[in-house]
């Protein structure tokens, strides 16, 4: 077998060729190809600030959510737990974070300061480990989960099935019916599998080839 489809984790090496492996396996996933070229590799660096910004991007938009940790940055200068814990409901309020978000923000900074959470040993864990180990925190759940395995441990094959815009650019490619299943979306992200990552992101590179909106 080709080295490359035994592939966990993407990278600037396999990229290219795992678009075009799902793309042979779905042809609706290789006509956004054929149009729009590759998706752009997107990918996070696996710190506290990346998570914070996962968790500002819950419900609301990716350009909202930039604001807030920009604001956040020119509040701490450095977005890490000892720099979030000692702010203010109010100052986080001024950087346009809610009171909810505050609060699973400030729970995540205080579980990575009390060693409950380890980033590094979250990178050795399988997926299934890293989600259980952070749906254990407030304000985190699958969504946020799967961002972070797919944006910051480039693991390949995650689909997030609460990602608006992955599920609605499928409707769309699929010419699915509006009140589909979450059931039936799962059911054809199968299809992709091991590299359901890959092709959730050439749905986002669909997605956004046809709104305004930026990753």
């Amino acid at each position: 077998m080709n080295p490359i489809l035994e592939a966990k984790t993407f990278n600037l090496e396999n990229f290219h060729q795992l678009c075009e492996h799902v793309a042979c396996q779905d042809q609706d996933l290789k006509s956004i190809l054929d149009r729009h070229g590759y998706p752009p590799m997107w990918t996070r660096e696996n710190t506290f600030e990346t998570l914070v910004h996962i968790i500002l991007e819950q419900q609301v938009s990716l350009a909202s959510a930039l604001a807030a940790l920009n604001k956040l940055k020119e509040k701490t200068k450095e977005i890490t737990p000892e720099n979030i814990l000692p702010l203010t409901d109010e100052e986080m309020r001024e950087c346009y974070v809610s009171r909810q978000k505050t609060s699973y923000i400030k729970g995540l900074a205080q579980a990575i300061t009390n060693c409950e959470i380890d980033l590094i040993k979250l990178s050795e864990m399988s997926n299934d480990e890293a989600r259980k180990t952070l749906v254990n925190l407030k304000g985190i759940g699958n969504w946020t989960v799967d961002v972070y395995l797919m944006f910051t441990l480039q693991r390949t094959d995650i689909f997030p099935v609460g990602d608006l815009a992955a599920v609605n650019a499928l409707k769309r490619l699929k010419r699915l019916p509006p009140k589909v299943s979450r059931e039936e979306i799962i059911e054809i992200s199968e299809q992709w599998k091991p590299f359901r990552s890959v092709a959730s992101m050439i749905l986002w590179h669909y997605y956004l080839s046809n709104t305004k909106n930026k990753l």
